[in-house]
């Protein structure tokens, strides 16, 4: 077989082995990690086997495994940038930042302080030299997770530990890898480091590969918009990115292609979800779970395949060595645990993290294969001494065994010690809510299907008598254990209308209901506002829904450019993204409180489901008296919109039915895509945003007015010319009843109330005010408030009178309309 035969028959072969692993270790109760360091170092042993004539695929797979002549170059630069980029696609964001601080700190200070315990240490207890003890004490600083988070996640660990751990290993290894370059270059270039310097390059190293690889995120996203609706295309693209954001940041800019590619991850993951497809988001975390299984696996494999050789003639003193190196990392990992952090909960988001936690963490900080890259990379460098060579092979490797084999198997044996598996209190009473309503939900269909199918009245009873039999002993369990407080129920229902919001407008995403930019801002909201309910509860709540229903910096900076320059394009679209944005709230919060209604009652109760109904209805109420207020201002943008709104509904429904029947094979591919082609050129435009205008102009304004209706354009244009701009903000008073009236006023763009007694009318653009005060110069009979940012146009009455005094026709007119509205005011009072 040719050398490339061998290699991919050894690279399969060892995929195909693998694939086995994963359910041996469930079944031995094993860490996959664990379980693939003994298989690989089998493996280790088997390829030092002699080949035998009679078995030719046996030695075929000996000599393919002698083949695989893996470089530590092969793996920081093939297997790190999937592994780092598949982990960061993973993690929530907004997760990630509540815990940033005690995050950091384990990532940067806890490599730091690892370095420098251990190098300080095994310097005094080894004849070599500190900056090689400390270049050791880096290369053991990274800690790897895979081990770790699959025990989490198999005994139900806390979301927040998980968090932690995740991105304590995603960023340590940019920490310890800058640090394990500067010691490797100053031992062998025989300098001393300068702290200063040293500590300068890091952080430009560190900031310097977060923002390259945050632009090279951003510009991948921008690219999804070429290749969206073909999935293989779009997956390609975040494979590129995978490994140029850690190759291009790396050799050109020379800052962290860790860091980059990490900070690449995290950005896709957090705005992929809008910018791509929704059919290839829904695929991503398929694929890329994929690519980082065969990751990490191999990586495991076939750097434990080198284990057997390296520890090959392994003396007594490596293993006292290796011992002192185990206990110091012990050692420094528990200074940042349990001296640092808790330091850091002043400023830590989250509070402080539980000792149960910290525990965890300190005993969790399983070493892997980035360790044993970095000591193969030293191993493979002639510069070095072979005697510091073997020292760093033999001890980075019995190290990271002992990690494994220690650390891994007893970690689920501590957490199961210290209950972090166990639910709490308000979490099992949710538990034990939701059993009861699945299984009532499940015995009352069971019994509907039965009747239905016509099965006998003895197995109906036998069956259902057992959903019978777990909604009792459930009852029982939850009596005993007591329930939640109303504030608990109230935020476990807020916390489930928060998802469903975020579910429905994803879904309007995906059906093209909503256009991506909307749907960034609804599902940031979203996101906002479980975290406020997470946080505060209730209180939290009300909170978020107050922030956002304020105006967004960008509005509040496109209105002063309007007002500044006259430039209307950006508030034009601040407008309209406004407008849209509640459009979409109170169409899904209509649906929630339906929802509310009907299937949160059975998990929370009437009372908290009534206490959920008020804050989501007084939240509905804001966002329609916000959405009135525009509609005011801009009626025919408010109809347009609408129109589209309910045009993208019917054009997804159309599709969907074309889709049904393909489906159904009642029509054929041919048949299916004309359809939809046609469908397309049908409704094209509709996604395009209609033109805003922000303001009628004097002219229009004048024409609008019934007193002026009539006048000649001339006479209309002459009075369009009296009129004086005047701005407005929200909950300004303009005029107050009882004050000597002598303006009327024109709402160019906005809207007002007009507080009368008893009532309140409604003023938008086009409307007038103050017409009364101009006629007669009587006082205000009403207090007119601004509903919102309204530019007005202001008549007096001192303007207009020469014009009065010179066009006797038009002072008749005013005088006949002005007793007309004097006679209506005082029969409505």
């Amino acid at each position: 077989m040719s050398t490339i035969g061998l290699t991919i028959f050894g690279l399969t072969a060892l995929l195909a082995l693998t694939s086995l692993l994963p359910p041996l270790a469930s079944r031995m109760r094993l860490p996959y990690s664990v379980l693939l360091a003994i298989v690989g170092c089998g493996l280790g042993l088997i390829s030092t086997a002699q080949p035998l004539a009679h078995r030719a695929v046996f030695d075929d797979f000996i000599i393919a495994l002698r083949h695989l002549d893996i470089s530590a170059e092969t793996f920081l630069y093939v297997f790190l940038p999937a592994l780092l980029f598949e982990t960061a696609l993973s993690i929530n964001v907004r997760r990630l930042l509540d815990d940033i601080t005690p995050i950091m700190a384990m990532a940067v200070v806890a490599v730091v302080i690892c370095t420098v315990v251990t190098g300080f240490f095994l310097s005094a207890v080894s004849p070599f030299s500190l900056l090689a003890c400390l270049m050791l004490g880096a290369i053991v600083a990274t800690t790897d997770p895979a081990a770790v988070v699959a025990i989490f996640r198999e005994i139900g660990a806390p979301r927040r530990l998980t968090i932690l751990v995740e991105g304590e290993s995603l960023l340590n290894d940019a920490a310890a890898i800058a640090i394990y370059v500067l010691l490797l270059g100053a031992l062998l270039e025989g300098r001393p480091i300068n702290a200063f310097a040293a500590i300068g390059q890091f952080l430009f190293s560190f900031i310097g590969g977060a923002v390259s690889g945050y632009l090279l995120g951003r510009f991948t996203a921008t690219l999804f918009a070429l290749v969206r609706g073909w999935p293989t295309a779009e997956i390609t693209l975040t494979i590129s990115l995978a490994y140029l954001s850690f190759l291009l940041p790396e050799h050109y800019l020379h800052v962290s292609g860790v860091v980059a590619c990490v900070a690449a991850g995290l950005t896709i993951g957090s705005v992929g979800r809008t910018r791509m497809s929704p059919k290839t988001f829904e695929q991503l975390d398929g694929a890329w779970g994929q690519l980082g299984f065969w990751s990490n696996s191999l990586i495991f494999l076939l750097a434990a395949m080198l284990i057997p050789q390296t520890m090959r003639d392994l003396t007594w003193r490596d293993v006292v060595l290796i011992l002192a190196l185990y206990g110091a990392t012990l050692v420094a990992r528990g200074i940042t645990v349990f001296g640092v952090l808790p330091l850091l909960r002043g400023i830590n988001r989250n509070g402080d993290i539980g000792g149960g936690m910290k525990a965890v963490m300190w005993w969790g900080g399983m070493r892997g294969a980035v360790s044993l890259a970095l000591a193969l990379a030293v191993t493979e460098n002639p510069s070095i001494d072979p005697q510091l060579r073997r020292f760093i092979a033999t001890s980075v490797t019995g190290f990271v065994l002992l990690t494994l084999f220690i650390n891994g198997t007893s970690l689920r044996l501590l957490m199961h010690g210290l209950r972090l598996n166990q639910l709490t209190a308000r979490q099992r009473a949710v538990k034990d809510r939701s059993l009861a309503m699945a299984v009532e939900e499940i015995r009352n269909r069971i019994v509907d299907i039965a009747d239905r199918e016509r099965i006998d009245r003895e197995v109906i009873d036998e069956v259902a008598g057992d959903y019978s039999h777990q909604v009792t002993v459930n009852q029982a369990e939850q009596d005993k254990r007591g329930d939640l407080s109303a504030e608990d129920l109230l935020s476990v229902g807020l916390t489930v209308l928060s998802a469903q919001e975020d579910e429905r407008y994803y879904n309007n995403f995906k059906a093209q209901i909503m256009t991506r930019h909307i749907a960034e801002r609804l599902l940031a909201q979203t996101a906002r506002l479980r975290d406020a309910v997470r946080a505060k509860a209730s209180e939290g709540y009300l909170s978020a829904v107050e922030e956002s229903l304020r105006l967004t910096r960008r509005f509040r900076f496109a209105l002063r450019l309007h007002q500044i320059t006259g430039i209307d394009r950006p508030l034009a679209a601040a407008l309209a993204d406004r407008f849209e944005v509640l459009l979409n709230q109170r169409i899904v919060l209509t649906e929630l409180i339906a929802f509310a209604r009907r299937r949160l009652t059975p998990l929370i109760g009437t009372e908290a489901v009534t206490a959920v109904i008020d804050l989501i209805s007084d939240r509905l109420v804001k966002v329609s008296a916000a959405l009135q207020a525009l509609k005011l201002q801009y009626p025919d943008y408010a109809l347009e919109l609408q129109r589209r709104y309910l045009g993208r509904i019917a054009r997804q429904m159309e599709l969907d039915s074309y889709e049904d029947l393909a489906q159904q094979a009642m029509i054929g591919g041919e048949v299916l895509s004309e359809l939809l082609l046609d469908t397309k050129r049908r409704w094209s435009g509709l996604d395009e945003r209609p033109r805003l205008d922000t303001e009628l102009t004097a002219t229009q304004l004048i024409a609008r007015v019934p007193m002026f209706h009539n006048l000649s354009a001339a006479v209309q244009a002459e009075i369009a010319h009296l009129l004086h701009p005047r701005l407005v903000i929200p909950d300004e008073v303009i005029v107050r009843a009882g004050e000597r009236g002598d303006a009327m006023y024109f709402i160019a763009s906005g809207a007002v109330t007009v507080k009368l007694p008893g009532r309140s009318v409604e003023l938008g653009s086009g409307d007038f005010f103050g017409e009364l005060a101009l006629l007669r110069g009587q006082p205000r009979n009403a207090d007119v408030v601004a509903l919102g940012f309204c530019k007005l146009l202001v008549l007096s009455a001192r303007d207009l009178q020469p014009l009065l005094a010179r066009d006797r026709q038009l002072r008749e007119r005013i005088e006949s309309v002005a007793a007309e509205r004097l006679g209506t005011a005082l029969s409505r009072n």
